[in-house]
């Protein structure tokens, strides 16, 4: 059923207009005084324009010093991670629960995607005024493809959302929109990753969007819809086109210089010093020295013995700057309880550079936030061929390279499994595999088993007040209550607010 909705977060729509390569730059020109009269004379607009859309990625997260891109704050909505602030809001997601009024990543992704997409509307209405023939079919898939990014986000999270596809300048938001359900936000979705698939370049990642990166999320769209064997079949063509592969250092995925030429890196939020660098030291300030995410004993035991990828992701208590530990002095060995420490944890090694000595604010922090790896696509198959045809041998062979990969070097699966002990197994490794990546919330969403999982987990036995709170409703989070303000009358809730 569609009703009647008017959108007031996307009314400041062209700050993509002023920006160069640095994030900082997005709102030294007021929007309200920009418009395409003095905008789109020379193909270099196009350019700036471009790289506007891409710093959206950068978006804040509704919380101090989290981007809603550092995808590890989506570990801690979930059985994985947990922290004593309330970094990307899911310490009050998951002790308060889900409201119309809770901030962090429940508010911020629906106004921020928004936002996004209305610069992405007006790019497209305009790109084609100093741009033509397939330099400006190249930029429109780049914009196709950001714009399925923010509309997939908007359909896993909040369901029923409005599709705009107008230059914003154009729009009479007085008169409300059209909220589409969620069926046909996907199915938009799909259609423009389907334009950004057909004009992209069949190239390596480089910091743009290509080919592989838009067919990806593809996959990840038919995945969420359920559409197995399509998205076996083009997660397979991801597979055979060649163009990437894991790198042969897992943990390298994860900081700077290894990022620069990972082959397996297939989308990401970059960074670069001394320019664009992550807002006081986000990854060193909140993931080491405040310890703001910190791994579950339960994610903790999802690990197999001997694999490797566990110390490569976690700290644990012993641990001195031989593993790794970048703290000096009396914080030279990791112990429990000390310096902003939750008694009982497991601090999170990924994300922070080799080497890095007592981080803290002023440490230059521009590893990039990799938000689509080759592994995920392999994993992907795995998982959409089981459930299509059961676990045959390309089923194996999938799951068994993620886990042969050199320095982490996993036995591969025995032999003979059903289709649901394999189901299981690719569960797993997709939960240590992408442990702090943001995954696992989007997956036991679509698996159906979030309720299960997430509802009554208790994050850390020894600590007061850990137990989690997840209802199904949660399946559609709810409309910030700012967007009903703004649109009474017009704009009604998700049901169960």
């Amino acid at each position: 059923m569609k009703k009647n909705f008017k959108i007031a977060t996307i009314i400041s729509v062209l700050t993509f207009l002023s920006v160069s390569c640095k994030k900082d730059l997005l709102n030294v020109t007021p929007t309200d005084r920009l418009s395409t009269a003095v905008f789109w004379k020379s193909a270099s607009d196009a350019d700036l324009a471009l790289s506007g859309l891409y710093n959206y990625l950068y978006a804040g997260g509704g919380n101090w010093g989290c981007s809603q891109y550092e995808i590890f704050g989506w570990d801690n909505y979930t059985d994985d991670s947990y922290g004593q602030y309330d970094y990307g809001g899911g310490l009050t997601a998951t002790s308060s629960g889900i409201t119309p009024m809770t901030g962090g990543y429940v508010s911020s992704y629906y106004s921020n995607n928004y936002q996004a997409i209305a610069a992405i509307n007006s790019f497209l209405a305009n790109v084609g005024k100093v741009l033509s023939g397939t330099q400006l079919d190249q930029y429109k898939g780049e914009a196709y493809f950001l714009r399925a990014f923010n509309y997939f986000y908007l359909a896993q999270l909040y369901g029923n959302v409005p599709i705009v596809t107008a230059d914003p300048f154009t729009v009479d938001y007085k008169k409300g929109l059209a909220k589409s359900t969620r069926d046909d936000v996907l199915k938009f979705v799909e259609t423009d990753l389907d334009a950004a698939i057909a004009t992209l370049p069949d190239n390596s990642y480089t910091g743009h969007a290509v080919k592989a990166t838009a067919q990806g999320y593809k996959v990840r769209v038919l995945l969420f819809e359920k559409k197995y064997a399509e998205a076996a079949q083009l997660a397979n063509a991801i597979i055979q086109g060649g163009k990437f592969s894991l790198a042969s250092n897992y943990a390298g995925n994860f900081y700077k210089p290894d990022q620069n030429t990972s082959p397996e890196i297939m989308f990401s939020v970059r960074y670069l010093a001394p320019n664009i660098l992550h807002a006081d030291a986000a990854v060193a300030v909140t993931v080491q020295r405040w310890k703001g995410y910190l791994g579950t004993q339960d994610l903790i035991n999802e690990y197999e013995a001997g694999d490797p990828r566990k110390t490569m992701t976690f700290y644990f208590s012993g641990d001195t700057n031989a593993q790794g530990w970048p703290f000096t002095g009396d914080l030279a060995v990791a112990t429990p309880g000390k310096d902003s420490w939750i008694t009982g944890y497991y601090a999170v090694k990924k994300w922070l550079t080799p080497g890095l000595v007592n981080p803290d604010y002023g440490t230059i922090d521009d590893n990039d936030f990799v938000l689509l790896r080759f592994a995920d696509i392999k994993l992907m198959y795995a998982e959409a061929q089981n459930e299509a045809t059961g676990p045959n041998a390309s089923v194996y062979q999938q799951i068994n390279e993620v886990r042969a990969r050199p320095g982490v070097n996993m036995a591969a699966l025995p032999a003979g499994l059903t289709q649901a002990q394999m189901r299981d197994k690719i569960r797993h490794e997709r939960r240590v595999e992408f442990a702090m990546e943001g995954i696992r919330y989007f997956d036991l969403r679509r698996w159906g088993i979030a309720t299960q999982k997430i509802n009554g987990f208790v994050s850390n036995p020894l600590v007061p007040n850990t137990k989690l709170k997840y209802e199904d409703k949660y399946e559609y989070w709810p409309i910030p209550q700012t967007e009903i303000d703004r649109n009474q009358g017009v704009l009604t809730q998700n049901p169960g607010y």
